[in-house]
């Protein structure tokens, strides 16, 4: 599990890239700090398991899976990231549960400045647009980022100077491509709700012995 809140950003020294797989290789320095192989790390907050661990860089494998539902098959070498290691017991919780499982990705359509803030405005899916709400929290390329606009297809976050200096998003550009991970409380509230209703379990007696 993550929180959203970026360690570092580290360097693609190398990916080697099969039929329907790579294998990619990072150099960064926070992250190895006590890193070991079998650990996960979330890069551009996908998570991934690192498989070897080098002087200043670690490897990691990444499946089929994974490269068609992030834009982990964008990068080459020379491409920033951003990393986050997994969040120890005794850790603070600065952002919001990320999972490190992405949802779908998502393309930059807008970027103002406003006074020392910066707003991007991402396209995403319907099947992402359904769980961005308002003040919600979503991780953008891992970053935990408060919504702070939706429309129908589309949705604002505004991001201070520190996030914009210290992760990816300082570089983005109008038409990239960022990876998208929504709350993981909205999608369990309504798989949970959807199969009440599909087995008869939800109903206005059930609603309001309950209280609601």
């Amino acid at each position: 599990m993550f929180t959203g809140i970026v360690e570092e950003t580290g360097t693609v020294r190398s990916i080697k890239k099969g039929v329907h797989s790579a294998v990619v290789t990072i150099g960064a320095s926070v992250v190895l700090n006590n890193l070991k192989q079998g650990d996960s790390v979330a890069v551009n907050g996908v998570c991934l398991t690192v498989v070897a661990l080098s002087e200043g860089s670690f490897s990691a494998d990444v499946m089929h899976e994974t490269l068609e539902r992030s834009n982990l098959w964008e990068l080459k070498a020379g491409s920033q990231v951003n990393l986050e290691r997994a969040m120890p017991l005794n850790g603070r919780f600065g952002g919001h549960i990320v999972a490190g499982h992405i949802d779908g990705t998502g393309v930059i359509r807008g970027i103002k400045t406003d006074a020392n803030a910066v707003w991007f405005t991402i396209h995403a899916s319907p099947g992402i647009m359904r769980y961005v709400i308002e003040k919600g929290s979503l991780a953008v390329d891992g970053i935990s980022l408060t919504v702070a606009d939706v429309s129908q297809h589309d949705f604002s976050v505004s991001v201070i100077p520190h996030t914009a200096q210290n992760t990816t998003l300082g570089g983005k550009r109008v038409g990239d491509t960022v990876n998208l991970e929504n709350d993981c409380i909205g999608k369990y509230v309504e798989q949970l709700l959807c199969g009440s209703v599909r087995h008869g379990n939800l109903s206005k007696d059930f609603l309001r012995k309950y209280g609601f």
